[in-house]
């Protein structure tokens, strides 16, 4: 018979063959584009995951130093001098670590290039007739100084750098010596002084102990004065030798702010006063700054700030201090960071501008990294066995220039491009500045260059799981509620009106639930919390009473109604119920809460209601999540064969025994499913997190307060963020820790998914 006889329907051979050949090669295609569009979407997550990872690499990476030169300073030293006879009292080095100067006892500012073989570019003598010149004190890293002469005089003098571009491209950097007039202290030598100038009104506040043994500070204040209100000038001399108690100083501070002076001594204590009152400083305390008694205090000085203070002794031990506050007590200087030991005696510090990191070094001619955040020692700097005269951190912390008592200079080339970073930095507890203990802190930008950042993403972490779970409590109750009586109890003409609606929830857009939560529901919230509280109670007492008399009616009348036609007057319960709780809201708030809730649990638990609060974002994620649970669960329920639970009513169980003995278990590893891709989707949200917490990001389990969220935080921060910063590199090791955070949730839930499925012997929904 030929090939084209057509058969009992009308069809050839040929045709047919044609067609099974076109269906097998359309199902050939799809498989392809099914396996390759799956390896893409892989490759994808890894090369993104792969992305993610090489930018967080730095925050991990040790600072590395390289010595970049090592040369003798002699030239450029005043002729007939040696470097035998120059003291040198400070380095410095500008921004473009290309020009160094030296400010030595003969009160000259020298300045070099800074190469191989440094080359002596010029000298700028302080203009101040004296006898000599005894010490030297940098008010500001790099920039602001005052020396003293051998009568008693203090000179403040400015050395700034600035940049020219000559021929369009080459930079030239022109260096300045400012002096300014000098000041009659005392009339005996300075051995030791520090000097500032009042932020408000630029008057000099100086400390100064003098070759006697005397210590004394001096204040000049304007006050109007005269009939035409000219101001004048007012000195103040203190003596504070008497309170010293005959110990001898080794070094004297006194803040930027200046408000404190601190004074060491050889003994071993630490004396600080409070200039809040430049003419009558106040001894606040005096304490033990040694870890062994009597061991000498050698060097003392500020980190970027001027709010705390570093203590060097005699044993090499260098710790931080800075002022915190205890209930009670007031402020008081405290002992909070104790850093690992030099080999030798402190005799300099260097402080960076750039954050809380700080050089010290040691008679030994040794060099340490400290990071005072962390409180840990980055790097160290072997010397050769000799002291340093100068030693200068460089102004964008990449450098280290030391000048040792031979007039060897060394310069080094440091990489150190996130030092406030480390494990313990980014999940532990650390004490910052001005707290009164150790916290879990994440603050990221301040109002000054001189803030201390705080990285911690551990109260982010600790909001997305707050922010989740408040969310599951309200949704996973009713979401799997809601899909046993659909699955389960309504009629299939009904099931198939709700469901739809339900799943249309999902399509909302959360910016949209974030903009009502926080603009509509939050304000609402705060007028009726005392019916938000009260509302479960009524609204559960009633249902039950209501189905309860439902269950009494008359089967003839009861009858009438199709399968699960009840909901709809539970609906209307429900919403009386609502309404009953609102009106009771005010007679129970005065009853109970003396008219003001807020006040009433402030007195009470020293609780404070923040208007966007977790209430507020329980409600509208659970809003978000309800649609996925409910979906997934009803589908996971429906699919329950049928011959299980009509045996179960065979047997004579009723409906709600069926649901929950029979079919609720059967489909417990669908609806464990559901929940847990309904957790991931909570803990992912943004939006609405962003905009009905107040994005504050504490850490309190009271519901009454915000949160932030890991989501959130990088929805805010990375916008600001430099590229390429410390902050841009934690936003996206925060954007790791929440991909593994949901990957090891659904990997946990996989695995407890097999496992329900093998007990109920139930295939996968």
């Amino acid at each position: 018979m030929p090939n084209d006889t057509p058969d009992p329907l009308g069809t050839t051979e040929s045709s047919k063959q044609k067609q099974i050949r076109r269906r097998k090669f359309y199902d050939k295609l799809a498989r392809h584009v099914v396996f390759v569009g799956g390896i893409g979407i892989i490759f994808c997550i890894i090369g993104i995951l792969f992305f993610i990872g090489i930018e967080t690499v730095p925050l991990w990476k040790s600072p590395e130093k390289n010595l970049e030169s090592v040369s003798k300073m002699e030239d450029g030293l005043v002729s007939g001098t040696s470097a035998g006879q120059v003291s040198i009292f400070a380095l410095g080095v500008d921004e473009y670590r290309e020009q160094i100067f030296t400010i030595d006892s003969l009160g000259s500012v020298r300045f070099f290039t800074l190469e191989e073989e440094p080359k002596h570019l010029k000298t700028h003598t302080i203009s101040h007739e004296t006898s000599g010149y005894t010490f030297l004190y940098n008010s500001k890293t790099n920039t602001s100084y005052a020396i003293a002469d051998s009568e008693g005089r203090v000179v403040p003098f400015e050395v700034s750098f600035r940049v020219e571009f000559r021929e369009g491209t080459e930079r030239t950097i022109v260096s300045k010596v400012a002096e300014e007039k000098a000041i009659r202290v005392t009339e005996e030598p300075i051995e030791i002084f520090a000097y500032q100038s009042s932020p408000e009104t630029g008057s000099p506040i100086i400390a100064a102990y003098t070759a006697s043994g005397r210590l004394i500070t001096y204040v000049e204040t304007e006050s109007e004065g005269g009939f035409l209100g000219e101001s004048e000038t007012e000195i103040f001399t203190t003596d504070l030798t008497g309170q010293l108690e005959g110990a001898k100083v080794t070094g004297v501070q006194v803040d930027s702010s200046t408000e404190n002076l601190y004074v060491s001594t050889a003994n071993g204590k630490l004396y600080h006063w409070s200039l809040y009152y430049p003419s009558s400083p106040e001894l606040k305390s005096v304490l033990t700054a040694t870890a062994d008694p009597g061991v000498a205090v050698t060097e003392i000085g500020f980190l970027l700030g001027h709010r705390s203070l570093i203590v060097g002794d005699a044993a090499g031990n260098v710790s931080v201090w800075f002022e915190t506050r205890s209930e009670g007590e007031g402020s008081k200087l405290t002992k909070v960071h104790t850093l690992p030991p030099l080999p030798g005696q402190v005799d300099k510090f260097s402080a960076s501008q750039r954050g809380r990191g700080f050089l010290a070094s040691d008679t030994a001619g040794n060099i340490s990294l400290y990071q005072a955040t962390s409180a840990i020692k980055q790097l160290d700097f072997p010397g050769e066995g000799r002291p340093y005269m100068g030693l200068v951190f460089s102004p964008k912390a990449n450098g280290v220039v030391a000048v040792d008592s031979d007039m060897v200079l060394s310069n080094y080339y440091l990489d150190n491009p996130h030092p406030e970073t480390n494990f313990r930095t980014l999940f532990g507890k650390i004490w910052y500045e001005g707290y009164d203990r150790p916290q879990y802190v994440w603050q990221s930008t301040g109002g000054t260059d001189e803030f201390e950042p705080k990285f911690s993403l551990t109260p982010l972490a600790y909001g997305t799981l707050k922010g989740a779970i408040y969310a599951m409590i309200l949704s996973i109750p009713l979401a799997i509620l809601a899909a046993i009586c659909v699955s389960q109890f309504l009629h299939p003409s009904i099931r198939n009106v709700v469901k739809p609606v339900i799943e249309i929830m999902a399509a909302l857009p959360s910016v949209v639930l974030g903009f009502l939560a926080g603009l509509w529901l939050a304000p609402l919230l705060e007028k009726i919390f005392v019916a938000t509280i009260i509302m479960p109670f009524i609204v559960l007492g009633l249902t039950l009473l209501a189905l309860f008399l439902w269950h009494r009616l008359p089967v003839a009348f009861s009858g009438r109604f199709r399968v699960g036609a009840e909901l709809f007057t539970i609906v209307g319960v429900i919403g009386g119920a609502a309404a009953l709780s609102l009106w009771l809201n005010a007679p129970i708030e005065s009853l109970v809460f003396a008219g003001d809730f807020k006040d009433w649990f402030f007195r009470i638990f020293d609780l404070r209601y923040d208007q966007r609060n977790m209430l507020v974002v329980g409600f509208a994620m659970g809003f978000t999540v309800i649609p996925i649970i409910f979906t997934i669960s009803e589908d996971a329920l429906s699919s329950v064969p049928r011959i299980l639970s009509a045996g179960s009513l065979a047997l004579g169980a009723n409906r709600w025994q069926t649901a929950v003995r029979i079919v609720l278990p059967s489909a417990s590893a669908g609806i464990f499913s559901a929940v847990m891709i309904g957790f991931g989707r909570a803990v992912g949200e943004t939006m609405i997190v962003l905009m009905a917490t107040g994005n504050t990001p504490v850490m309190d389990l009271s519901f009454f307060n915000g949160f932030r969220a890991l989501s959130a935080n990088i929805a805010v921060e990375l916008p600001e963020a430099p590229h390429g910063g410390t902050l841009y590199r934690v936003l996206f090791l925060a954007a790791i820790l929440l991909f593994l955070a949901t990957f090891l949730l659904n990997t946990l839930a996989e695995i407890l998914r097999q496992r329900l499925r093998r007990k109920y012997a139930q295939s996968d929904a």
